[in-house]
């Protein structure tokens, strides 16, 4: 049996799901998304996620169709339907349907979208190994804490670090790590520093990332959000990746430089157990 997937104010199978041609998120990709991670059945961080979803929707003046309270009844629906145990869900507001034209319409009726993944979260075994990345450019536009659907140049620079030999990208701008293709960028110096790159319009809000530094608080790390280079990262103790797909991913090599023994590192492991059972004990 397929998925059962919401569209606009309906509960179909994936084959039966349906959006216009003139969607304003397939014309012009004006649109916004989140993804909640699924564990145990229950939504992970979901009331940030939802947060961050009023704040992008504000910033490109779209309004949302449906009550907010409304969303997580939803994704719980989807969730019990699909039998997800673990995985994600993933909703996308658009602009709606009107005639092609720049211009936003006078009347417009937003559409939603929401879908399941059913995929291992906090048992990836790619937690387990680590990842390579390779540093990319970054092209993307200027707003990228407005968490948008424009994603061809995070999946130009994750298909250029596939074919680097790497799990996935991290985007450099101004000789500067900005933030993977869909994560945010940690490194832990060898004095046990923690850092990344502060919040701005250069990097995406992470709510993992946000998550992660309140236990890194809570175990006595020292944090410092700033900006760092590729070999800054390359000679650093441990490297990691936040995001609600992955949580918290271990970095074992950039541009195919080894980081440290080639291993997740000790605090990158202790956050990521931290992550995950303060997760299972919150989620909803």
């Amino acid at each position: 049996m397929s998925r059962v997937v919401y569209v606009n104010g309906e509960y179909v199978h994936e084959e039966d799901a349906k959006i216009s041609v003139f969607d304003r998120g397939f014309l012009f990709a004006d649109g916004v998304y989140e993804v909640a991670a699924v564990i145990g059945g229950k939504l992970v961080d979901n009331e940030a996620h939802l947060a961050r979803l009023e704040r992008s929707l504000t910033e490109l003046k779209m309004r949302c169709p449906v009550p907010f309270t409304e969303i997580p009844v939803i994704q719980r629906e989807l969730v019990e339907v699909n039998d997800i145990d673990e995985g994600m869900v993933y909703l996308q507001v658009s602009r709606g349907v009107a005639d092609r034209d720049f211009n936003f319409p006078k009347k417009e009726q937003p559409s939603l979208v929401m879908f399941t993944q059913d995929r291992p979260v906090s048992s990836s075994p790619k937690a387990v190994r680590g990842i390579r990345v390779s540093s990319q450019p970054d092209i993307r536009w200027k707003r990228r804490d407005i968490k948008t659907v424009q994603l061809l140049a995070q999946s130009l620079a994750k298909e250029a670090a596939l074919s680097a030999g790497a799990d996935d990208a991290w985007m450099v701008e101004d000789g500067f790590v900005t933030e993977g293709s869909s994560n945010n960028a940690f490194i832990i110096t060898a004095d046990g520093t923690l850092v990344t790159r502060q919040l701005g319009n250069d990097i995406l809000h992470g709510i993992t990332r946000r998550a992660v530094l309140e236990i890194a608080a809570e175990e006595g790390l020292t944090v410092e959000e700033r900006p760092f280079t590729v070999v800054e990262a390359q000679g650093a103790a441990e490297a990691f990746s936040t995001s609600a797909s992955a949580l918290v991913m271990p970095v074992i090599s950039i541009d195919n430089k080894t980081i440290s023994q080639g291993v997740p590192g000790p605090i990158t492991r202790k956050l990521r157990e931290r992550y995950i059972e303060i997760a299972q004990e919150t989620a909803v």
